[in-house]
């Protein structure tokens, strides 16, 4: 997961229902065009008279000014805004077109970690925190604990920290997305 993937957001979108066009870093797309998103946007809005985008951290940043790249203190590359740049440029869009629109931008960055926690939540946390006790007590090191087909299991560090996990665009999940969404291949 992670900037590179879009996980969140596919999740995000099948668990809403709501969304019209779900734009993740393993997808690439385009703005202009017959075949690009403000084509599409375009005829949501003729048909519809709304639209509801998601967009995945990474997504479309090869559409980005890379001159703009900055680096943290560590020398990885900061991610720029995407959702920022692609609302700028939605409106900067709609506004050469003469077409009446209203934009509503929201940030779910910290909602999404600030969410109360349920008594599913807790009963899930509580569970994985004995099995991490137990593992420690058993002697283990360099693990940590998950739940895997119903089972709490115990994975190695080295395990989850190799490579990057990506969405499979050619996933059954993925397929989901694209059913619920209706969205089209905007390239």
């Amino acid at each position: 997961m992670g900037r590179h993937s879009g996980y969140i957001a596919m999740f995000s979108t099948l668990a809403s229902r709501d969304v019209d066009v779900c734009l993740i870093p393993e997808v690439k797309f385009v703005l202009e065009g017959p075949n690009g998103l403000f084509a599409y946007l375009e005829k949501l809005l003729h048909q519809k008279g709304h639209a509801v985008i998601v967009v995945a951290e990474g997504a479309g940043e090869e559409l980005l000014d890379q001159s703009q790249m900055t680096r943290d203190a560590s020398g990885n590359v900061k991610s720029q805004d995407v959702g920022l740049w692609l609302k700028d440029q939605i409106l900067n869009h709609f506004k050469t077109t003469k077409e009446d629109m209203t934009l509503k931008y929201i940030d779910p960055t910290y909602m999404i970690r600030t969410v109360a926690a349920n008594a599913s939540d807790n009963l899930y946390c509580g569970v994985l925190g004995q099995n991490a006790v137990h593992g420690a007590f058993a002697g283990l090191s360099g693990f940590t604990v998950g739940l895997i087909n119903t089972y709490y299991v115990y994975i190695p560090m080295g395990e989850i920290s190799v490579g990057r996990m990506k969405v499979d665009v050619h996933s059954r999940m993925w397929h989901r997305v694209i059913s619920t969404t209706r969205q089209p291949q905007l390239y």
